[in-house]
């Protein structure tokens, strides 16, 4: 599913993030950018220990990335050139959906900061963080939609869900949105 805002195309897939071919794929990541299980870990064994090894030298010098802010490495060895580090929220910690949505606006703002045209997020903080797949949809899609009409140079913004129930939470929730152009 698409929609398009301005010019940008805003589009939701299943597959494997790690296998875009994107500026940047976006990472669900921890404050300490240790690249662990799950989408960091798909992300660490394809793009190799050069992206672990950028995030320590980050955590080396700023220190633990607060909840809702993110960081950015090179993509080392995978098809994207970059890969953000967003830090999301673990359920019930208070506050989810909000600080989700500043991760997700943290990381569109920090691709355009690099000239980034095209950017792949996952589902942040629905894998060990325990976030529910709706409470994600609800604070990730609003957050790209509002970031797009505000007007953006990102010219693709992609959610890529690893599988069936998170690609239709994801689709469900953005057909909600009217006025947009959806294709």
């Amino acid at each position: 599913m698409r929609i398009k805002i301005g010019e940008t195309l805003i589009e939701i897939i299943k597959g494997d993030i790690t296998e875009l071919d994107v500026d940047c794929i976006v990472n669900a990541a921890n404050s300490m950018l240790k690249m662990g299980g799950g989408v960091a870990g798909a992300i660490r064994r394809k793009g190799g220990q050069k992206i672990q090894e950028e995030c320590d030298d980050i955590i080396s010098k700023r220190g633990p990335i607060p909840v809702g802010e993110a960081a950015i490495t090179s993509g080392g060895n995978l098809k994207a050139k970059y890969v953000i580090h967003a830090v999301g929220p673990i359920y019930g910690e208070g506050n989810e959906v909000e600080k989700l949505k500043n991760a997700t606006l943290n990381s569109l703002k920090l691709a355009e900061k690099h000239d980034i045209s095209s950017i792949a997020f996952p589902a942040i903080s629905t894998g060990y963080f325990g976030l529910p797949k709706d409470k994600c949809a609800e604070a990730m899609i609003p957050a790209v939609l509002s970031y797009a009409k505000e007007g953006t140079r990102l010219k693709r913004i992609i959610f890529c869900l690893y599988d069936d129930e998170t690609f239709n939470i994801f689709k469900d929730h953005l057909e909600r949105f009217k006025g947009s152009q959806v294709i």
